[in-house]
């Protein structure tokens, strides 16, 4: 399948060969040399052709997300400044004296400025601008000021320019990735404001299912109620306090068990601090049925069930039962129970 960004790179050798192909042709004017501009052209070909298509390992791509993952490999970038100190000196020595400006002697001001371009543009700026003052100073040496007019500052001025336009993406891929993150973060807040509502309508619709027939009664008794009714509501508080602040402890069993608890007189108190977060559905079926069963056999006047942030215990039951004919903080406790993380 053909890439854009591989059209992108054709048009780049295509280019950088054009520009070294004017090196070939020298008409009647023969350089000294002819050897030495076929291998130099060799070697140019080369080095543009590696630092267009070599890529780095998986591995560094994997290390270095996009942008960086297309930067180009340490060793093609060695070998275009190699290319770089190399070449002006090894066309202009081929020409001969007299013949440093001829057309075929200075195709390398705006060969290896491409060469250079390409270089930056795979993200090694220190290396393009390396190879970009060897090729001011070789040129400049063979040439003179004359390499000025003859190509050298629009080599310059390309390099430049592709630092710019790198520096330019790379920023905007940098907003477009903070974007990104923002619009998920935001998505995912607005996800779990859903499943707040959501949660918020369901214990509501609790609460009313709970209290409502209680306050029902309470209103068309005018705030009068017998023995019977204030049982019912204690009851139907301790539901609503249970649904509010443990309901990943809760089934059907479990608050079949509370009721129960609680129409005998004990005072309970169901507290989840957070030490089920993370567990699955399974693992909280296995609690809350050995929860169940142990407040089957209980009966203790005051029962505390609470959430353990414990390695190994995830739910700790204690209760107590008066003592000197009256509940008191030195009640005896007559209940300890630590159910255990399921494994497995």
């Amino acid at each position: 399948m053909i890439s854009v960004r591989n059209i992108l790179s054709g048009l780049a050798v295509a280019f950088a060969v054009y520009l070294a192909a004017r090196g070939l042709s020298w008409g009647d004017d023969e350089p000294q040399y002819p050897v030495i501009i076929f291998a130099t052209f060799a070697l140019y070909l080369v080095a543009t052709t590696l630092c267009t298509f070599w890529q780095p390992r998986k591995s560094d791509r994997e290390a270095h997300p996009t942008p960086r993952q297309s930067r180009l490999p340490r060793a093609a970038g060695i070998l275009a400044i190699v290319t770089a100190a190399i070449v002006p000196s090894a066309i202009s020595y081929s020409a001969g004296p007299g013949s440093y400006t001829a057309s075929y002697a200075t195709w390398y001001l705006g060969g290896i400025g491409a060469l250079m371009t390409i270089v930056m543009a795979r993200r090694r700026p220190w290396m393009a601008w390396s190879g970009t003052v060897l090729l001011v100073v070789g040129s400049i040496a063979w040439m003179g000021l004359d390499a000025l007019a003859l190509g050298l500052i629009g080599s310059i001025v390309w390099v430049f320019v592709a630092q710019l336009l790198v520096l330019s993406l790379d920023r905007a891929a940098r907003d477009t990735s903070q974007l990104a993150n923002l619009q998920t973060a935001a998505s995912a807040w607005q996800a779990s404001q859903v499943v707040r509502q959501r949660e918020r309508r369901v214990q509501v619709q609790e609460a009313l299912a709970i209290a409502g027939p209680v306050l029902t009664r309470t209103v068309a008794n005018r705030g009068v109620l017998d023995d019977a009714d204030r049982l019912e509501a204690r009851i139907a508080e301790g539901r609503l306090r249970d649904e509010l602040r443990g309901p990943r402890l809760l089934d059907d069993a479990v608050r079949a068990q509370l009721e129960l608890a609680r129409r005998r007189g004990a005072t309970v108190t169901v507290l989840d601090e957070g030490g089920l977060d993370g567990m699955d559905e399974a693992s909280l079926a296995i609690i809350r049925a050995e929860l169940a069963d142990t407040l089957r056999t209980s009966d203790s006047d005051r029962l505390y069930i609470r959430t353990a942030p414990h390695d190994s215990v995830a739910v700790t039951v204690v209760g107590r039962s008066e003592s000197d004919g009256g509940l008191s903080d030195e009640d005896a406790v007559d209940l300890w129970r630590e159910i255990a993380r399921p494994t497995g």
